[in-house]
């Protein structure tokens, strides 16, 4: 690429999106053929994982190079401070800088932090606004669905607004996610010469698990992992055993999942709506080669977190096992070259926002917690011995089923390490401390952590927590090993 030109940032990202749902983690069953050519074209990151499986902290995570604890967004609906900047607050500012979909991070459909161009689709963080002005305002993805003649179904604030359920029951060219994939079309057909950064956020597929392609897949061939079983946990923490106590004895979009065909069924239009984003993602990556400026853009793909969808029994994310706290990470770097590269070794997203800095040509600020990692992508170095780490914060989480006692096991934070030799930790001093194994037990079936022979790598282990915590500022109490 001419050194003369500052390259592009195309930033895609879902919402509860699991690692098994495209081609190059293989799932060659389920139809992503946007996300499977990109990922031709991709770096492929084996072992991604997210600061924390839920979306706010995650996000922050994603867009500012923070740790939740320091961006001080520890649970979802907490605004991100307006003192912590993004990555579109760091670049020069002669970048044009654009936000389409969801934020879940304060006022949610107003342009901030550095992006001066918004399109909302979320009305539903209405009670989260700043001030009750805004409640007057409504997103862009509202006013499209009532140029097409839809009726609102819901109240808030004083405002007939959509209910996500009515949105997601939209045929396919009238859901959120066409509508993102249009406007982000648009966006690039217009840019003339000056350089940009877009982010664009789907909703899909986090619930609700419904939409145009509900029937696409048959439930019955979906092929299933070995942890998908009706049966909780046996030697896990207290959080994942009532968590899968409670989903086993549930109905959950109409489907009763006490039986397999319930799971199934979510299962199935769970990755519907992965392939509904997917036929989205298709207009935005053909806009930009019709618009000639894909040799000097870079494309990142990944997720805020994992889903569950009836691995050990649970649906949903807010759990430290692998398919809630391990996400898909394609970075594509024309210049570095446009063919597929595997990249092994666990990546923590908190070295996505110094990453790509670095790759624009940009500085990478000091107070940044993560690092570069464009010397990996050039191939002067490995992650072979990188460790991440992973948090929970006290949140209330998901679901509130009342006397289910699924919060009081929520509240308990949580310190997580995934080591460079692929071993988890998972600490808390108020639970059942968790060590698997993800080299004989990637499905993190069997809790060594009361294993005597386990004690010393559970010592180094922990060890290493303390360590990051000092580094980061946090001050989250550990058990005593």
């Amino acid at each position: 690429m001419d050194a003369a030109v500052k390259p592009n940032l195309l930033f895609i990202f879902t919402d509860q999106q699991r690692l098994d749902t495209i081609e190059c983690y293989g799932n060659d069953q389920i139809e992503t053929p946007a996300l499977n050519a990109l990922a031709d074209e991709s770096f492929v990151f084996e072992h991604a994982y997210v600061s924390q499986p839920v979306c706010s902290p995650s996000r922050a995570t994603m867009l500012c190079g923070l740790y939740p604890h320091t961006a001080r967004v520890p649970a979802c609906n907490v605004s991100l401070p307006q003192d912590v900047k993004t990555i579109a607050e760091l670049v020069t500012n002669d970048y044009r800088c654009a936000y389409i979909g969801k934020w879940h991070l304060g006022d949610e459909i107003f342009p901030q932090h550095g992006f001066t161009e918004w399109i909302g689709t979320e009305d539903s963080y209405r009670q989260f606004y700043s001030s009750s002005e805004q409640h007057q305002h409504l997103s862009d993805y509202h006013h499209f669905l009532v140029a097409q003649g839809i009726e609102p179904d819901s109240k808030s604030f004083g405002k007939r607004i959509f209910s996500r359920y009515l949105q997601a029951s939209q045929k396919e060219e009238l859901t959120k996610a066409s509508f993102q994939g249009d406007r982000a079309a648009q966006f690039i057909r217009e840019s003339a010469d000056q350089p940009f950064m877009l982010v664009v956020s789907y909703l899909e597929p986090h619930p609700p698990h419904t939409g145009p392609l509900n029937d696409y897949y048959d439930p019955w061939k979906l092929p299933l992992s070995s942890n998908f079983r009706l049966k909780p946990p046996a030697n896990a923490s207290l959080l994942n055993r009532v968590l899968s106590a409670y989903y086993m004895e549930s109905q959950e979009e109409g489907y009763d999942l006490r039986t397999e065909e319930g799971w199934l069924r979510i299962r199935g239009r769970y990755w519907g709506n992965v392939t509904l984003v997917d036929r989205s993602v298709v207009k935005i990556l053909q806009a930009l080669e019709e618009s000639g400026k894909a040799d000097e853009t870079i494309v990142v793909f990944t997720s805020d977190h994992g889903e569950m969808v009836g691995d050990h029994g649970i649906l949903g994310k807010t759990v430290l096992y692998e398919e809630s706290v391990k996400v898909p990470l394609l970075i594509r770097v024309p210049w570095l070259g446009r063919h597929q590269r595997r990249i092994g070794g666990n990546l923590g997203h908190i070295d996505l926002v110094p990453t790509l800095l670095d790759l624009m040509g940009q500085v990478v600020p000091d107070h940044l917690q993560g690092q570069s990692r464009v010397d990996v992508l050039n191939g002067q170095t490995t992650l072979s011995g990188n460790d991440v780490f992973i948090q929970w914060n006290r949140s209330d989480g998901h679901p509130r089923p009342g006397e289910g006692g699924v919060n009081p096991a929520m509240s308990t934070p949580w310190r997580s390490i995934v080591s460079a030799d692929r071993w988890k930790l998972n600490l808390s001093v108020q639970d059942q401390c968790e060590l698997y194994d993800l080299n004989a037990d990637p499905c993190e079936n069997l809790n060594l952590f009361d294993e005597p022979e386990q004690r010393g790598r559970v010592q180094d282990m922990a060890d290493r927590i303390r360590v990051w915590q000092t580094q980061t500022g946090d001050r989250t109490p550990l058990p005593e090993i």
